[in-house]
């Protein structure tokens, strides 16, 4: 068995830390662009909550990478839990006050393709 030294390991952390935070960063501007440039409320939602969120969870985890500091780690998982609780009840709420004010557009809306449930 051979032996690897800790400096390998701090390496590859350090490239994956880099590549979380390039990705990361990919997704959260693709999220700013596509909430510029979409043209309805719900795809504006959509974009805001889905990369935005990946994005985010991303660029912690190369944070919590490059610090290893297990309370700071700490600190950060309980980042991403609260993101991933509250992004989607508040996708939720904007969307329904968007339908409730009218602006969002009943075109936009599809029925259930599935029809009734039996």
């Amino acid at each position: 068995m051979t032996h690897v030294e800790p400096g390998l390991w701090t390496t590859i952390a350090d490239v994956v830390a880099a590549v979380c935070l390039l990705a990361g960063a990919f997704l959260t501007l693709g999220a700013g662009v596509g909430l510029t440039r979409f043209p309805s409320l719900l795809a504006r939602m959509h974009t805001v909550t889905k990369p935005q969120v990946l994005g985010l969870v991303l660029m912690l985890t190369a944070l919590a990478l490059r610090v290893r500091s297990w309370s700071a780690i700490a600190m950060l998982v309980l980042v991403v839990a609260f993101q991933l609780v509250t992004s989607p009840v508040a996708a939720h709420m904007v969307g329904r006050a968007g339908f409730r004010t009218g602006k969002v557009d009943p075109d936009d809306l599809r029925p259930n393709e599935f029809g009734e449930p039996d």
